[in-house]
């Protein structure tokens, strides 16, 4: 009897105890459930840096040296149809509505600035041309980054006014983005919620043809959920963890605990209908299914590490967040999973469909995919004609990858909000008839002796500079008490998160700044939100090319170290990479360029979201990695018995076919649930992982990868010599001792380690139990 697994003992552990199992983690989640409610609040809309870019040191320096210069300024824009700014009625509104405001609470509101108590030269600023519109500046008592909480009294009082007497009131800036994106965000998740679980339940019952075997995956989906986003939350209550990662979670815990649950109970029935007891088919398939769904799961841990590299909190956020679920579902799988199978043994087919009663009364086993004979019939036509095959599938990924070259990346900021929120309307009527740069100034803070002739003349060929370059707008400038601190504040005609103010952020940087002060003993700082957007993408173009490389070196290092073959490691890297370039150039099509976007229910924007793609790269390639494992597992599983590589690809397609396409279904229903919300950002999320999955599930692994490793033969399996000291980690279970029968056919052979010509013989296409006249 050979030595047991680590996932076979520990399963066989808790399927020898499994009400004991089944009662730790009812506790755990009922603990999560209150950390939760305890610690969700903790969680933030914005993003942070988690090192110093020149615009943070500038935050920075304002906050110690000049206090409440950086306050966050929020713009109440009134609108009336009847009346304008020049009629008693209107001024009486205004009045009115300014004096409500200055009766919030001075912990969150500091000031208020209207065209009725402006000096005649500044009112021009707060009247539109048509004079039926003004802005109300309300300067709040925090900075943008930590204003979300003092933003529920002035959101209030708006929301009550709007409509009022005719007149439209509506509230834009950082702070109302921040509390709308967090309700639409929540919003978004329910609607996930509710389109993908449902669909997932459908097509699980589909898969199995059992309503009880279909609940199982669900249920455990549900527990890494709880547990993970429980975990998320209380990570919030240390770190900056954005608001945005309970939508991860979600997706990515009933993404993957779907999957590896269905991993695993299709390999339970499997092996249960061919004799074993429930003890040794939960041992079984935690020798195989389970040894992978770990190998997977620490793939894909791996691949979202990628993520923490980006000194960003939206990355390191995200990222943290489904790492965290994913390990949940992985533990649920190993150990909550086998408990429950040992329970139901075979009622686990219990509440079968008649389709699932028609197969057995064919004489296929239980569990045996639906689609088997469609699959059977594809492995063979694959086998046939592999470089058909590879040339087809291989050349519509690169066709549908081409239009990725032109992605323009970018922040869609308060555009990416559904359009009837008053956030949306307002800062739409301040870029028409204002400029959208009030709401976001780029902020100048200049520190150095302002009494020394040299920095008072630096400073003043900086402002003429500014005002002469025609881009920007003085608003206006404070000094600190001991005349060594000075803001200038400067709007830009444009949107803050976008290229343009960005553009002028650099400028600034490069060349205005420097050609003022040269000479000055004077520092100067760029701050303001287009700083942080332009610092925040100078940032990821820094680090993505880091990312990619770190998760790339450590999926080819995994994979050498499970399947220890070369050739199988770079294959995987450069099939995940064919999904992810196909992901780019749809999400690119169909947000950037508008193709059908309107039909699918999307809005066209003129960028893609400046994170997406490298939160795309990180998930998808963990995700990838997945099917890639199951099928190759499977492969190797049946190379080990036959020794022959075709007759294993064929093997290997027409055993996991069904259950990847099955899974990857239930993804894409679960990432179309995330698409189908308000926000931009999770339209493009959504969408680029749907279709990815989709091409991964099909394209890739059931047609480019078998014809790939159908050409190479046992090439496949080739490790250099230099790489021989590579440890022995066998995914397919090979040395289970479970002491039941082992699979028919011959016995394992030797491990490949340089390529040649297929073994024939007894090893050959016409083996027992492994010959393609199986499969057609």
């Amino acid at each position: 009897m050979g030595r047991r697994s680590f996932t076979e003992r520990l399963a066989r552990a808790c399927a020898r105890r499994p009400w004991l199992t089944i009662a730790a983690w009812l506790a755990a989640v009922l603990v999560a459930g209150g950390l939760l409610l305890a610690f969700g609040d903790s969680l933030q809309a914005a993003d942070d840096f988690l090192n110093s870019p020149e615009s943070k040191q500038a935050q920075t320096l304002l906050a110690e040296r000049l206090p409440g210069s950086d306050a966050d300024v929020e713009i109440v824009v009134v609108r009336s149809g009847d009346f304008t700014v020049s009629d008693s009625a209107y001024e009486a509104r205004v009045r009115d509505l300014a004096a409500s405001i200055r009766r919030l609470e001075p912990s969150d509101v500091r000031s208020v600035s209207t065209y009725c108590d402006a000096p005649a030269a500044a009112q021009a600023a707060l009247v539109s041309a048509d004079r039926r519109t003004t802005i109300i500046p309300v300067t709040m008592a925090a900075a943008s980054g930590t204003v979300d909480e003092h933003m529920a009294g002035l959101c209030a009082l708006v929301r009550s006014a709007d409509g009022e007497d005719g007149f439209t009131v509506v509230l834009t800036g950082s702070g109302a983005w921040e509390r709308d994106a967090s309700a639409v965000a929540e919003g978004d998740l329910r609607r996930g919620e509710a389109i993908g679980v449902p669909i997932a339940l459908v097509i699980l019952i589909v898969v199995f043809g059992s309503l009880v075997a279909a609940t199982v995956p669900l249920a455990l989906g549900i527990v890494a959920i709880v547990v993970g986003a429980a975990l998320t939350a209380l990570l919030g209550e240390g770190f900056m963890v954005s608001v945005f990662a309970l939508n991860i979670v979600t997706m990515m815990g009933l993404a993957v605990g779907i999957d590896y649950t269905l991993f695993i109970v299709s390999r339970f029935r499997e092996e249960h209908a061919a004799g074993r007891a429930a003890p040794d088919a939960v041992g079984r398939a935690a020798a195989t299914a389970s040894r992978a769904v770990l190998f997977s799961g620490i793939t894909v841990v791996l691949a979202l590490c990628g993520m923490l590299v980006v000194p960003f909190s939206v990355f390191t956020s995200l990222g943290a967040g489904a790492i965290l679920v994913v390990l949940a579902a992985v533990a649920a799988a190993l150990t909550l999973l086998p408990a429950a199978l040992a329970l139901l043994g075979h009622r686990v087919n219990a509440l079968r469909l008649p389709l699932g009663r028609g197969e057995r009364r064919r004489g296929r086993p239980a569990g045996t995919p639906l689609a088997a004979g469609f699959w059977s019939l594809t492995a063979a036509a694959i086998m046939r004609r592999p470089v058909v095959s590879l040339v087809v599938g291989a050349g519509i990924l690169v066709l549908l990858a081409a239009p990725g070259l032109t992605m323009q990346r970018g922040v869609a900021g308060v555009a990416g909000l559904p359009a009837d929120l008053g956030t949306r309307r307002g800062y739409e009527t301040l870029t028409s008839q204002f400029s959208a740069g009030l709401t976001s100034p780029i902020l100048v803070a200049v520190d150095g002796d302002l009494t020394d002739p040299r920095v008072a003349a630096g400073v003043e060929k900086l402002r003429a500079a500014a005002e002469a370059d025609g881009r920007f707008t003085i608003t206006g400038f404070e000094r600190a008490d001991d005349a060594r601190l000075l803001l200038l504040r400067l709007a830009v005609d444009a949107d803050g998160t976008g290229a343009a103010a960005a553009q002028a952020v650099r400028d600034l940087r490069d060349n205005i700044v420097p050609q003022a002060t040269s000479g000055a003993p004077m520092r100067v700082l760029i701050g303001g939100s287009p700083a942080i957007f332009a610092d925040a993408m100078d940032l990821i173009d820094l680090y993505t090319p880091i990312v990619i490389a770190v998760v790339l070196l450590l999926s080819c290092i995994l994979l050498l170290v499970a399947f220890r073959s070369l050739v199988i490691a770079v294959q995987a890297v450069l099939m995940n990479l064919l999904s992810v370039g196909a992901a780019y150039g749809l999400l690119t099509l169909v947000f950037q360029k508008g193709v059908g976007a309107r039909l699918l229910g999307f809005r066209q924007t003129d960028v893609v979201e400046s994170w997406v793609p490298l939160l795309l790269f990180c998930i998808l390639f963990g995700l990838s990695m997945d099917y890639q494992v199951f099928l190759l597992s499977r492969i190797r599983e049946r190379y080990d018995q036959c020794g022959d590589t075709t007759e294993s690809v064929a093997f290997g397609i027409q055993s996991t076919a069904g259950i990847i396409t099955g899974a990857a279904l239930i993804m894409v229903a679960v990432f179309a649930g995330l698409a189908s919300g308000e926000m931009v950002m999770f339209q493009q999320i959504g969408f680029g992982l749907a279709v990815a999955v989709a091409l991964d599930a099909t394209l890739v692994r059931v047609i480019v990868v078998p014809a790939t490793m159908a050409l190479l033969g046992r090439r496949n399996w080739y490790l250099p010599m230099w790489l021989q000291w590579l440890p022995h980690v066998s995914l397919d279970g090979a040395t289970a001792g479970d002491g039941a029968a082992e699979p028919s056919g011959p016995a394992p052979s030797a491990h490949v380690a340089a390529p040649g010509p297929e073994r024939p013989g007894a090893h050959g296409a016409r083996s027992r139990g492994c010959g393609l006249e199986a499969l057609e």
